[in-house]
């Protein structure tokens, strides 16, 4: 396709532009419905909350299927767009900017929480952060559920083992945080939407 700017979705409070905010990583099937509305949710309590589409080179979210997309990503090449993404929030007046992310964008958000350049991070059962463990540059949250079927429970363990807040759902699966999905744990999501407030309000 083309050549093009970094697409994405822009969300602010009805203010206008916050001096904190937040870049929100999708998942492994793409910009959704219920991110966008996770996003509008975290703008709602201050936040500028900007969500890049890190397949668009591949033609955007529905141009392949979820696993073909997400095998083909450059992760090098997505990580200097989540970085771009920052960087545009920032031109908008963000003086402090989080990172937070689920499936495919909980591990980027944690390779972007050791690669530094973000104020405060929240990962959401990223899979694969167990083979890279590092130090967070900034103060780091991970949430997992403890009937994850892509992450397996030795996985979440060795993460809970390095890092000391790592939270699990033990009656929670993959995808917990999608609202009006069968996967949705409602107690679980409550908890943990309540836990990354108070780790931005803290950090950002």
């Amino acid at each position: 396709m083309p050549s093009i700017a970094l697409p994405y979705f822009l969300v602010t409070p009805a203010a206008g532009p916050s001096a904190s905010a937040v870049v929100v990583i999708h998942e492994g099937n793409g910009i959704s419905p219920q991110l966008l509305r996770f996003c509008q949710r975290l703008a709602g309590e201050g936040y500028s909350v900007i969500a890049p589409d890190l397949y668009f080179r591949s033609g955007g979210s529905e141009s392949a299927d979820a696993m073909t997309l997400y095998r083909e990503l450059d992760v090098e090449q997505a990580q200097r767009d989540i970085q771009a993404a920052a960087g545009i929030v920032r031109q908008l007046g963000a003086e402090k900017v989080g990172v937070t992310g689920f499936c495919m964008g909980g591990r980027l958000t944690y390779r972007m929480a050791v690669a530094g350049g973000f104020d405060a991070a929240v990962g959401f059962y990223g899979s694969g952060i167990s083979a890279e463990l590092g130090e967070p540059k900034c103060p780091t949250l991970l949430f997992f559920g403890g009937s994850d079927e892509w992450v397996p429970m030795s996985e979440i363990a060795a993460v809970a083992a390095h890092h000391e807040a790592t939270t699990v759902y033990p009656e929670a699966g993959h995808g917990f945080m999608r609202d009006g999905s069968a996967d949705h744990v409602a107690a679980a999501a409550d908890d943990a939407w309540d836990r990354l407030l108070a780790h931005f309000r803290a950090n950002l």
